[in-house]
């Protein structure tokens, strides 16, 4: 395939599919025979809460945004078992490949879905009310087994929130990279060159990395406004590093 016409997408096999045996069913529907694109890469991900945060950036302040972070980090379907809660994340490549995958999984809503494009992946999700302390209800959460990239915008920035570089074979990558020079390391929101007690090592000298994320950690260092937060450079490369304090 010519590499210019390559489009990359993410997956995400949710907790609720997880719980209901679905993965099996999900993958088969999104087979190179059925969708036309390839596997680039594919990993089963502890959903730490920055990395929750950060996928779902754009809810912040949404009635139903608390509710989405329990879901995708597994708190809603698997509430008494913290080492079942995973996603299965995925990069599909392919040309046209946002628009089949989203053909495949079929509308947000799954009460849309069913009704709209019976068969399709979301049709077999719900749709789950949202009370406040009164019991009033005041947002919906969409329990639709999947997520799949709306658009290019949203692929890139989501594949490399979720995966680095090497996650994903060489030829491959559509996304600029290049190799680090540095070391850097995080500690509460904070990028440090020098090691300091607690800190976690992100990149260090000969480490290929997204050149958005160098450019990233060089603002901050710099004291510049970075071109995206340095929680979306820190979340991908402390996946299933630790279980959050309160699971351990």
């Amino acid at each position: 395939m010519d590499v210019e016409k390559a489009e990359q997408t993410l997956v995400l096999i949710k907790p609720d599919a997880l719980k209901n045996s679905l993965t099996g069913y999900v993958l088969s529907q999104l087979s190179e025979f059925h969708a036309g694109v390839r596997f680039a890469g594919a990993k089963i991900v502890y959903v730490s809460r920055m990395l929750a945060e950060e996928h779902y950036a754009e809810h912040r302040g949404k009635a139903f945004y608390p509710a989405l972070l329990d879901y995708i980090r597994g708190l809603v379907h698997y509430p008494d078992a913290p080492q079942k809660r995973r996603v299965i994340a995925l990069v599909y490549h392919g040309e046209n490949a946002i628009q089949k995958i989203r053909n495949i999984a079929g509308p947000t809503n799954p009460h849309v879905a069913r009704d709209t494009k019976p068969g399709c992946i979301r049709a077999l999700g719900t749709v789950v009310p949202i009370v406040d302390d009164t019991g009033k209800i005041i947002a919906e959460r969409m329990d639709n087994l999947i997520h799949a990239s709306s658009n290019p915008t949203d692929a890139e920035r989501e594949i490399k929130l979720w995966f680095r570089p090497t996650d994903i074979p060489p030829l491959m990558r559509i996304y600029p990279t290049g190799v680090c020079q540095d070391h850097f390391y995080y500690k509460e929101g904070k990028i440090y060159q020098e090691r300091e007690e607690g800190c976690t090592s992100l990149l260090a000298p000969g480490d290929i990395a997204w050149a958005s994320d160098m450019e990233v950690l060089r603002c901050v260092l710099k004291g510049a406004t970075p071109p995206y937060p340095v929680n979306a450079v820190a979340a991908k490369y402390m996946i299933n590093e630790a279980p959050e304090p309160d699971e351990q």
